[in-house]
């Protein structure tokens, strides 16, 4: 019979304990400088609701495209693209995309929050285990190791690396499977209400939902700003 003694909590990875460095507009303004095409770093962040509302459409639509390395790839490719032709770049939009796609391959392109590394050092020190179930493409565990994260983590499950993705509650009940701890003793932490938190109630994990930008959570979920709340959390 499995324990769960501790238990354990799992995080999600992109604006809960990393965020691009230094930013999503400042690495394209790079990228494209470099190939010849100065663009004002103003005129890209001025597009960027653009590129995030093309995301949300294709999330929308069809979120299986996280457990495919090509169709997550496809996806990225396509938002740069987009980003691209609406800068008046079009023959080379394609594969700029791709040098964009591939520059967050990266750990140099990502940073962790400043409370991250403090949260896990905590959780650590009282025995919790530690694991990361994120929507994310096959490179992750070479963006945490670069990153110096891997060090306090138990168990990486990343959804094109097994074919399932968030919220599909069988992605966090591998993750539990991993660490031998039964789901209602473990806890996921997100930024996202329906991938991170109803994909973990549906799997039988209590949620708790990370809200650094300040725009307001469900009032039905545990939520914090930093994770220098989340022992308060739980």
């Amino acid at each position: 019979m499995r324990t769960a003694r501790h238990g354990a909590v799992f995080f999600d990875v992109g604006n809960t304990l990393l965020y691009p460095h230094p930013s999503v507009s400042r690495v394209c303004e790079e990228i494209l400088r470099t190939a010849g095409h100065d663009r004002d770093l103003e005129a890209i962040e001025s597009l960027m609701p653009l590129v995030d509302a093309y995301y949300e459409d294709r999330f929308r639509a069809d979120d299986t495209f996280w457990t495919s390395e090509e169709a997550t790839s496809g996806v990225w490719v396509g938002m740069y693209s987009l980003l691209c032709r609406r800068l008046g770049i079009e023959d080379e939009a394609e594969h700029l995309a791709r040098l964009v796609y591939d520059e967050f391959g990266k750990p140099e392109r990502w940073a962790a929050f400043d409370d991250a590394v403090p949260a896990l050092r905590r959780l650590r020190a009282a025995g919790v285990k530690i694991g990361v179930i994120s929507n994310w493409d096959g490179r992750l565990v070479h963006l945490l190791d670069g990153l110096g994260l891997t060090q306090w983590m138990d168990t990486v499950v990343s959804s094109a690396s097994v074919g399932l993705h968030k919220p599909d509650p069988r992605i966090f009940a591998l993750a539990c499977e991993r660490l031998d701890v039964e789901p209602s003793a473990c806890v996921h932490v997100g930024d996202h209400f329906y991938s991170d938190i109803l994909g973990a109630r549906a799997a039988g994990l209590h949620a708790v939902m990370i809200d650094r930008a300040g725009s307001g959570c469900p009032t039905s979920v545990a939520c914090i700003r930093t994770l220098d709340g989340l022992e308060g959390a739980l």
